[in-house]
Protein backbone atom coordinates (compact mmCIF):
# COMPACT_ATOMS: atom_id res chain seq x y z
CA UNK A 1 0.00 0.00 0.00
CA UNK A 2 1.12 3.61 -0.27
CA UNK A 3 2.89 5.56 1.95
CA UNK A 4 2.38 9.38 3.06
CA UNK A 5 4.06 12.26 4.33
CA UNK A 6 3.61 15.38 5.43
CA UNK A 7 5.08 18.89 7.37
CA UNK A 8 2.87 19.84 10.30
CA UNK A 9 2.46 21.86 13.27
CA UNK A 10 2.45 19.85 16.51
CA UNK A 11 1.15 20.88 20.07
CA UNK A 12 3.15 19.54 23.17
CA UNK A 13 2.11 19.14 26.49
CA UNK A 14 4.67 20.26 29.04
CA UNK A 15 4.94 16.27 29.87
CA UNK A 16 6.06 16.07 26.23
CA UNK A 17 2.76 14.25 24.67
CA UNK A 18 1.47 14.83 21.65
CA UNK A 19 -2.16 17.14 21.82
CA UNK A 20 -2.54 17.11 18.13
CA UNK A 21 -0.98 17.73 14.90
CA UNK A 22 -1.92 20.14 11.82
CA UNK A 23 -1.09 19.23 8.36
CA UNK A 24 -1.80 21.70 5.90
CA UNK A 25 -0.96 19.92 3.11
CA UNK A 26 -0.62 16.41 3.27
CA UNK A 27 0.59 13.58 0.88
CA UNK A 28 0.45 10.51 -0.51
CA UNK A 29 4.44 8.94 -1.34
CA UNK A 30 6.51 6.14 -1.69
CA UNK A 31 8.81 5.76 1.27
CA UNK A 32 10.93 2.76 3.03
CA UNK A 33 11.07 4.96 6.39
CA UNK A 34 8.92 5.76 8.63
CA UNK A 35 8.63 8.37 11.94
CA UNK A 36 8.55 12.15 12.83
CA UNK A 37 11.36 14.44 13.09
CA UNK A 38 11.28 18.31 14.12
CA UNK A 39 12.43 20.50 12.05
CA UNK A 40 14.20 23.71 11.60
CA UNK A 41 12.28 26.79 11.06
CA UNK A 42 14.65 27.16 8.21
CA UNK A 43 12.80 24.30 6.67
CA UNK A 44 9.30 24.82 6.95
CA UNK A 45 6.49 27.43 4.60
CA UNK A 46 7.56 31.25 5.33
CA UNK A 47 3.37 31.15 6.74
CA UNK A 48 4.04 28.65 9.31
CA UNK A 49 7.08 29.99 11.23
CA UNK A 50 5.26 32.62 13.09
CA UNK A 51 3.18 29.56 14.86
CA UNK A 52 6.25 27.82 16.25
CA UNK A 53 6.84 28.29 19.99
CA UNK A 54 5.48 28.13 23.51
CA UNK A 55 2.80 29.45 24.70
CA UNK A 56 2.99 29.88 28.53
CA UNK A 57 -0.74 30.48 29.35
CA UNK A 58 -1.82 26.94 28.10
CA UNK A 59 1.52 25.13 29.23
CA UNK A 60 2.56 24.04 26.05
CA UNK A 61 4.62 24.46 22.99
CA UNK A 62 4.16 24.41 18.90
CA UNK A 63 6.80 22.21 16.67
CA UNK A 64 7.62 21.89 13.26
CA UNK A 65 7.39 18.05 12.26
CA UNK A 66 7.92 15.80 9.67
CA UNK A 67 5.87 12.63 9.52
CA UNK A 68 6.65 9.97 7.18
CA UNK A 69 4.69 6.82 6.71
CA UNK A 70 6.43 3.98 4.86
CA UNK A 71 2.67 1.68 4.39
CA UNK A 72 -0.97 2.93 5.24
CA UNK A 73 -1.32 -0.48 5.81
CA UNK A 74 0.27 -0.44 9.21
CA UNK A 75 -0.93 0.33 12.26
CA UNK A 76 -0.42 4.06 13.34
CA UNK A 77 3.04 3.60 14.99
CA UNK A 78 2.32 6.96 17.89
CA UNK A 79 -0.24 10.31 17.42
CA UNK A 80 1.75 11.72 14.52
CA UNK A 81 1.21 8.81 12.53
CA UNK A 82 -2.33 8.97 13.62
CA UNK A 83 -2.78 12.60 12.83
CA UNK A 84 -1.46 12.56 9.47
CA UNK A 85 -4.03 9.42 8.68
CA UNK A 86 -6.86 11.28 9.54
CA UNK A 87 -6.00 14.24 7.85
CA UNK A 88 -5.40 12.12 4.62
CA UNK A 89 -9.09 10.90 5.04
CA UNK A 90 -11.11 14.35 5.45
CA UNK A 91 -8.43 15.65 2.90
CA UNK A 92 -10.28 13.00 0.68
CA UNK A 93 -6.82 11.35 -0.32
CA UNK A 94 -7.98 8.36 0.67
CA UNK A 95 -10.90 7.01 0.81
CA UNK A 96 -12.40 5.58 4.08
CA UNK A 97 -10.57 1.90 4.62
CA UNK A 98 -8.07 3.04 1.99
CA UNK A 99 -5.44 2.72 5.03
CA UNK A 100 -5.67 0.63 8.66
CA UNK A 101 -6.97 3.03 11.11
CA UNK A 102 -7.01 0.35 13.80
CA UNK A 103 -5.62 1.05 17.02
CA UNK A 104 -6.21 4.58 16.74
CA UNK A 105 -7.62 5.06 19.76
CA UNK A 106 -4.74 3.60 21.44
CA UNK A 107 -2.27 6.37 20.25
CA UNK A 108 -4.45 8.98 20.96
CA UNK A 109 -4.34 11.04 24.27
CA UNK A 110 -7.59 12.46 25.75
CA UNK A 111 -7.22 16.59 25.27
CA UNK A 112 -9.51 19.44 26.13
CA UNK A 113 -10.53 21.37 22.89
CA UNK A 114 -10.75 25.22 23.68
CA UNK A 115 -11.16 28.19 21.52
CA UNK A 116 -7.12 29.02 22.57
CA UNK A 117 -6.10 25.57 21.57
CA UNK A 118 -5.34 21.91 22.61
CA UNK A 119 -5.04 21.47 26.11
CA UNK A 120 -3.57 18.97 28.44
CA UNK A 121 -6.23 17.53 30.67
CA UNK A 122 -4.08 17.69 33.86
CA UNK A 123 -4.18 21.05 35.38
CA UNK A 124 -6.38 22.73 33.38
CA UNK A 125 -8.21 24.52 35.68
CA UNK A 126 -5.26 26.87 36.62
CA UNK A 127 -4.54 26.83 32.71
CA UNK A 128 -8.23 28.22 32.22
CA UNK A 129 -7.85 30.77 35.21
CA UNK A 130 -4.64 31.62 32.90
CA UNK A 131 -6.70 31.71 29.58
CA UNK A 132 -9.32 33.86 31.29
CA UNK A 133 -7.46 37.14 31.88
CA UNK A 134 -7.28 37.48 27.80
CA UNK A 135 -11.18 36.88 27.13
CA UNK A 136 -14.05 33.56 27.49
CA UNK A 137 -12.81 30.78 27.48
CA UNK A 138 -14.70 28.13 25.65
CA UNK A 139 -14.30 24.40 25.86
CA UNK A 140 -15.68 22.67 22.84
CA UNK A 141 -15.23 19.05 24.19
CA UNK A 142 -12.76 16.49 26.31
CA UNK A 143 -12.20 14.19 23.45
CA UNK A 144 -9.28 12.48 21.29
CA UNK A 145 -10.85 13.32 18.20
CA UNK A 146 -11.30 16.81 17.49
CA UNK A 147 -13.31 18.93 14.41
CA UNK A 148 -12.80 18.18 11.33
CA UNK A 149 -13.45 21.77 10.47
CA UNK A 150 -10.89 23.32 12.66
CA UNK A 151 -7.93 21.26 10.62
CA UNK A 152 -9.25 20.17 7.26
CA UNK A 153 -11.82 22.39 5.41
CA UNK A 154 -12.72 20.45 2.21
CA UNK A 155 -14.56 21.92 -0.61
CA UNK A 156 -17.62 21.63 -1.99
CA UNK A 157 -19.67 20.51 1.18
CA UNK A 158 -21.44 22.01 3.74
CA UNK A 159 -21.50 21.51 7.57
CA UNK A 160 -24.64 22.95 9.53
CA UNK A 161 -22.82 21.99 13.35
CA UNK A 162 -19.10 21.62 13.29
CA UNK A 163 -19.86 19.51 16.37
CA UNK A 164 -20.85 16.88 14.64
CA UNK A 165 -17.87 16.08 12.11
CA UNK A 166 -14.86 14.40 13.85
CA UNK A 167 -11.38 14.81 11.93
CA UNK A 168 -10.79 11.81 10.07
CA UNK A 169 -14.09 11.70 8.35
CA UNK A 170 -14.75 11.95 4.42
CA UNK A 171 -17.38 14.10 2.51
CA UNK A 172 -17.22 13.95 -0.75
CA UNK A 173 -18.18 17.09 -2.59
CA UNK A 174 -21.90 18.18 -2.77
CA UNK A 175 -22.43 16.34 0.88
CA UNK A 176 -24.63 18.25 2.99
CA UNK A 177 -24.55 17.20 6.96
CA UNK A 178 -27.14 19.25 8.96
CA UNK A 179 -27.59 19.69 12.19
CA UNK A 180 -29.01 16.43 13.82
CA UNK A 181 -26.09 14.69 11.14
CA UNK A 182 -22.94 12.76 12.80
CA UNK A 183 -19.69 11.53 11.00
CA UNK A 184 -17.36 9.91 12.72
CA UNK A 185 -13.46 9.09 11.50
CA UNK A 186 -12.83 6.79 8.72
CA UNK A 187 -16.38 7.07 7.36
CA UNK A 188 -18.12 9.09 5.27
CA UNK A 189 -19.89 9.53 2.21
CA UNK A 190 -18.38 8.53 -1.72
CA UNK A 191 -20.37 11.15 -3.53
CA UNK A 192 -23.33 13.61 -2.89
CA UNK A 193 -25.07 13.01 0.15
CA UNK A 194 -27.52 14.52 2.57
CA UNK A 195 -26.83 13.46 6.20
CA UNK A 196 -29.34 13.91 8.80
CA UNK A 197 -28.65 10.93 10.58
CA UNK A 198 -25.64 9.37 12.36
CA UNK A 199 -22.69 7.81 10.16
CA UNK A 200 -20.64 5.64 12.62
CA UNK A 201 -16.82 5.34 12.12
CA UNK A 202 -16.29 2.66 9.59
CA UNK A 203 -19.81 3.51 7.64
CA UNK A 204 -19.31 4.44 4.14
CA UNK A 205 -22.54 5.85 2.03
CA UNK A 206 -22.76 5.91 -1.78
CA UNK A 207 -23.60 8.91 -4.37
CA UNK A 208 -26.94 10.20 -4.32
CA UNK A 209 -28.46 8.64 -0.78
CA UNK A 210 -30.13 10.35 1.66
CA UNK A 211 -29.52 9.37 5.74
CA UNK A 212 -32.43 10.62 7.33
CA UNK A 213 -33.16 13.06 10.44
CA UNK A 214 -32.78 11.01 13.57
CA UNK A 215 -31.30 7.80 11.41
CA UNK A 216 -28.54 5.95 12.83
CA UNK A 217 -25.85 3.38 11.23
CA UNK A 218 -24.12 0.91 13.04
CA UNK A 219 -20.40 1.00 13.62
CA UNK A 220 -17.37 -1.24 14.92
CA UNK A 221 -16.29 0.74 17.46
CA UNK A 222 -18.24 -0.57 20.78
CA UNK A 223 -21.01 -3.17 21.46
CA UNK A 224 -18.85 -6.05 19.95
CA UNK A 225 -20.03 -5.35 16.40
CA UNK A 226 -17.23 -6.67 13.61
CA UNK A 227 -19.77 -6.34 10.36
CA UNK A 228 -18.23 -3.08 8.27
CA UNK A 229 -21.36 -1.41 7.06
CA UNK A 230 -22.18 0.05 3.36
CA UNK A 231 -24.38 1.98 2.22
CA UNK A 232 -25.06 2.15 -1.96
CA UNK A 233 -26.05 5.03 -4.19
CA UNK A 234 -29.53 6.66 -4.04
CA UNK A 235 -31.07 4.92 -1.16
CA UNK A 236 -33.04 6.21 1.81
CA UNK A 237 -32.41 5.69 5.54
CA UNK A 238 -35.96 7.35 6.65
CA UNK A 239 -36.23 9.35 9.78
CA UNK A 240 -35.06 7.81 12.90
CA UNK A 241 -34.20 4.31 11.50
CA UNK A 242 -31.94 2.27 12.64
CA UNK A 243 -29.33 0.23 9.72
CA UNK A 244 -27.29 -2.69 11.11
CA UNK A 245 -26.60 -4.34 7.68
CA UNK A 246 -25.37 -3.19 4.23
CA UNK A 247 -27.52 -2.02 1.36
CA UNK A 248 -26.90 -2.45 -2.07
CA UNK A 249 -28.49 0.39 -4.59
CA UNK A 250 -31.95 2.02 -4.59
CA UNK A 251 -32.89 1.22 -0.95
CA UNK A 252 -35.39 2.44 1.27
CA UNK A 253 -35.82 1.50 4.94
CA UNK A 254 -38.74 2.84 6.30
CA UNK A 255 -38.97 5.74 8.62
CA UNK A 256 -38.73 4.27 12.32
CA UNK A 257 -37.60 1.14 11.28
CA UNK A 258 -34.64 -0.75 12.88
CA UNK A 259 -33.02 -3.34 10.83
CA UNK A 260 -30.76 -4.95 12.91
CA UNK A 261 -28.92 -7.98 11.59
CA UNK A 262 -30.79 -10.21 13.28
CA UNK A 263 -34.18 -8.86 12.29
CA UNK A 264 -36.70 -11.37 11.08
CA UNK A 265 -37.77 -10.44 8.03
CA UNK A 266 -40.94 -11.84 5.83
CA UNK A 267 -40.36 -12.46 2.06
CA UNK A 268 -43.00 -11.69 -0.54
CA UNK A 269 -43.52 -15.65 -0.40
CA UNK A 270 -44.64 -15.13 2.91
CA UNK A 271 -40.87 -16.98 4.14
CA UNK A 272 -39.15 -15.53 7.04
CA UNK A 273 -35.21 -14.78 6.87
CA UNK A 274 -32.42 -13.25 9.25
CA UNK A 275 -32.01 -9.64 7.56
CA UNK A 276 -28.30 -10.46 7.51
CA UNK A 277 -29.47 -12.93 4.70
CA UNK A 278 -30.13 -10.05 2.47
CA UNK A 279 -26.87 -7.76 3.14
CA UNK A 280 -25.91 -5.66 0.02
CA UNK A 281 -28.87 -6.79 -2.15
CA UNK A 282 -30.34 -3.72 -4.32
CA UNK A 283 -33.78 -2.65 -5.02
CA UNK A 284 -35.10 -3.31 -1.92
CA UNK A 285 -37.75 -2.04 0.36
CA UNK A 286 -37.98 -2.63 4.34
CA UNK A 287 -41.02 -1.39 5.81
CA UNK A 288 -43.32 -3.00 9.01
CA UNK A 289 -46.70 -4.33 8.48
CA UNK A 290 -49.01 -2.24 10.29
CA UNK A 291 -51.33 -4.55 11.04
CA UNK A 292 -49.66 -7.67 11.85
CA UNK A 293 -46.27 -5.16 13.06
CA UNK A 294 -44.10 -8.01 10.68
CA UNK A 295 -41.00 -6.22 9.01
CA UNK A 296 -41.24 -7.10 5.29
CA UNK A 297 -39.28 -6.81 2.33
CA UNK A 298 -40.38 -5.80 -1.22
CA UNK A 299 -38.79 -5.45 -4.40
CA UNK A 300 -38.56 -2.10 -6.00
CA UNK A 301 -39.15 -2.03 -9.70
CA UNK A 302 -37.60 1.59 -9.95
CA UNK A 303 -34.37 3.90 -9.18
CA UNK A 304 -34.04 5.08 -5.97
CA UNK A 305 -34.81 8.34 -4.23
CA UNK A 306 -33.21 11.75 -6.13
CA UNK A 307 -32.01 14.44 -4.07
CA UNK A 308 -32.37 18.28 -4.42
CA UNK A 309 -29.93 19.73 -6.51
CA UNK A 310 -30.78 23.05 -4.70
CA UNK A 311 -29.17 21.76 -1.24
CA UNK A 312 -26.42 20.03 -2.61
CA UNK A 313 -25.08 22.90 -4.71
CA UNK A 314 -21.82 23.74 -2.17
Amino acid sequence: MTGAAGIGLATLAADGSVLDTWFPAPELTESDSSGTSRLALSDIPPELVALVGRDDDRGTEVVAVRTVIGSLDKVAADAYDAYLRLHLLSHRLVAPHGLNASGLFGVLTNVVWTNRGPCAIEGFEAVRARLRRHGPVTVYGVDKFPRMVDYVLPTGVRIADADRVRLGAHLAPGTTVMHEGFVNYNAGTLGASMVEGRISAGVVVGDGSDIGGGASIMGTLSGGGTEVISIGRRCLLGANAGLGISLGDDCVVEAGLYLTAGTKVTLADGAAVKARELSGHSNLMFRRNSVTGAVEVVARDREGITLNEDLHAN
